[in-house]
């Protein structure tokens, strides 16, 4: 039994709330469960040193957790980078480029923030999700603005963590789950279920092909849900 009482399959309740900030060109609050992640997108008509003149725009994506959305305070020492930021934050602006078009985007860049206000397990994969909602009602803005000619934004994506808590392996870990698993695992999925990316850690012992399969499989059946979420929230 997870301490949660959920199934097996079952994720959290997952809420995604858009345009919650009226200065960003997108934005929503995505819960899953007791982890809430605020996200933005902001347009700035500028790209990166590298991609100046070259006719392409970027997606990028910055991470932080606020300081009391832990169980203790998070410094927020600025002489201090956070490695677990800085990777998460990649693995945030790899998953949304993979469903943008940046030749259609012209030369602008959009930076997805996104702020962990309260952790209970799984930010990273709340934060992909929930940013993809936020680039999309960015993108469009854009769109309907005419500011760009045809819709840049080519598919969908969102991400799921999947784990070994004892013995067993289940959806969406939540922190009770998370912080004593055997293995944890992220699955990053696009509208046709193909994967974008994986992330796995094997906390004790190893785990199996059969075991990686069936956490796919689970990953693959969340993602069903959470594209239909994700719908609704960008269509409001």
């Amino acid at each position: 039994m997870r301490p949660s009482k959920r199934k097996f399959d079952q994720i959290r309740e997952v809420t995604i709330t858009p345009h919650v900030n009226k200065h960003a060109e997108g934005s929503c609050l995505i819960k899953f469960g007791d982890t809430h992640v605020l996200c933005t997108a902001s347009v700035e008509e500028k790209v990166p040193p590298f991609l100046r003149n070259k006719g392409l725009g970027w997606v990028t994506a910055e991470y932080n957790m606020l300081a009391r959305s832990t169980h203790t305070r998070n410094s927020r020492d600025p002489m201090k980078p956070n490695g677990r930021s800085i990777e998460i934050q990649r693995l945030i602006g790899r998953a949304l480029r993979s469903v943008i078009d940046t030749r259609l985007l012209g030369e602008r860049q959009i930076i997805i923030d996104c702020d962990v206000i309260q952790a209970d397990g799984g930010t990273r994969c709340a934060a992909i999700t929930g940013g993809f909602v936020a680039l999309a009602i960015a993108v469009n803005k854009l769109t309907n603005q005419r500011l760009v000619r045809n819709n840049p934004l080519i598919g969908k994506v969102c991400a799921l963590s999947c784990g070994i808590v004892n013995g067993e392996v289940v959806a969406d870990l939540d922190y009770a789950e998370d912080s004593k698993c055997e293995t944890d695992s992220n699955f990053v999925l696009n509208q046709d279920f193909n994967l974008i990316e994986i992330q796995g850690t094997a906390e004790a012992g190893a785990m199996s092909f059969e075991q990686v399969s069936k956490m796919y499989e689970l990953a693959k059946k969340a993602a069903a849900e959470l594209f239909e979420i994700q719908k609704k929230a960008i269509n409001s």
